[in-house]
């Protein structure tokens, strides 16, 4: 099994039972050969000291950690949680089980990570980008770009997509939000929030409400933060023509239907961030062989993967004649119900 471990205020058994379920669509859409997994913690990893940090994840560990293993459950970081927290994890398995790099991926380089990890889901999500605008004969010049998120997935997404020519016009996060018309310029935004902590006060650009990121005027919008932030109260005023969804399940089923109606194209989250689980495989694969890839391979293979699994839907999505996140689905399901026929476990 394979999943992201979250440190949030909001972290309950019912969301990382729904997250495991999604992570077990989002492998087999990959065709990563995993399960689903999610873990967490609620807490609130802003206000505990890195020691405190360091504390609660060495206990948890010690509580899971027959729970997880290199064939079992490899957890990799979520909301909360970076490469520290998964050198604590593996130092605190390694205790009980000795040196087992493959027990977690999204680890930092020198003790077993995969080069590419960090930018991984960003680049994936501009990978996904590519490939759907390419359908429409569409590509990353002169189009705008608005950003919802500015942590490591949005924040990569934008980068790239500011080096392939893309205009993005509007960037927010929970510091603040910056518009500028004729695109922001990224490395300077990066720079700020690097020195600041925060987007505000940017010069390149003009402040504007956290909120209006979602309905600003663009081409693709990419929410990247959390959960439900379109809803059928601001679906309607929607601009985008396509919505990117790098972060998970941020459409609720009603703003799906309204956002539908009104012809914008959806890419469903289960496939658009699979970019970095899919690194999170090859930095096992890499683990387990003890032979790490040059960073050229890690990105070479991602785009391959990425690729296989849109033609994967666009298939899909012809056979059944149905909208992109229902040929997701209908895939990831299709595979794992196959699979467990195979393996003669149907009832």
């Amino acid at each position: 099994m394979k999943g992201g471990i979250r440190y949030h205020p909001e972290v309950n058994p019912d969301e990382v039972n729904a997250l495991a379920q999604l992570m077990t669509w989002k492998t087999a859409v990959a065709n990563l050969p995993y399960g689903g997994a999610k873990g967490g913690i609620g807490c609130n990893p802003r206000e505990l000291t890195v020691s405190e940090l360091q504390r609660v994840t060495r206990v948890f560990t010690q509580k899971i950690h027959d729970l997880i293993g290199i064939h079992r459950d490899v957890p990799a970081p979520d909301m909360g949680t970076n490469s520290q927290t998964m050198a604590w994890i593996l130092d605190e398995y390694s205790k009980f089980h000795g040196y087992s790099p493959a027990v977690v991926t999204g680890k930092p380089i020198e003790l077993g990570g995969s080069l590419g990890r960090e930018a991984a889901t960003g680049l994936g999500v501009v990978f996904a980008t590519e490939f759907l605008l390419d359908e429409y004969g569409m590509s990353f010049a002169n189009m705008k770009f608005a950003i919802q998120g500015f942590g490591n997935v949005g924040s990569w997404a934008a980068s790239f997509i500011h080096q392939k020519g893309g205009k993005v016009v509007a960037v927010s996060d929970i510091t603040g939000a910056v518009k500028n018309p004729n695109g922001i310029d990224i490395p300077a935004l990066l720079k700020h929030k690097e020195k600041a902590d925060s987007l505000k006060d940017f010069e390149g650009g003009d402040a504007m409400d956290l909120n209006d990121v979602l309905v600003h005027e663009c081409d693709v919008l990419i929410p990247c933060a959390l959960g439900g932030v379109l809803n059928k109260e601001n679906a309607a005023d929607v601009k985008a023509k396509f919505i990117i969804e790098a972060a998970n399940h941020p459409t609720d089923p009603e703003a799906d239907e309204i956002l539908s109606r009104k012809g914008v194209t959806i890419l469903p989250d289960i496939y658009a961030n699979s970019g970095g689980v899919t690194v999170s495989y090859f930095e096992w694969v890499q683990n387990i062989q003890g032979f790490m890839w040059e960073e050229e391979k890690v990105n070479y293979e991602l785009k391959r993967y990425m690729k296989r699994a849109f033609n994967d839907i666009k298939a899909m999505c012809h056979t059944h004649n149905c909208n992109l996140r229902m040929g997701a689905f209908t895939l990831g399901v299709n595979k794992v119900a196959r699979a467990t026929v195979l393996r003669g476990w149907e009832a």
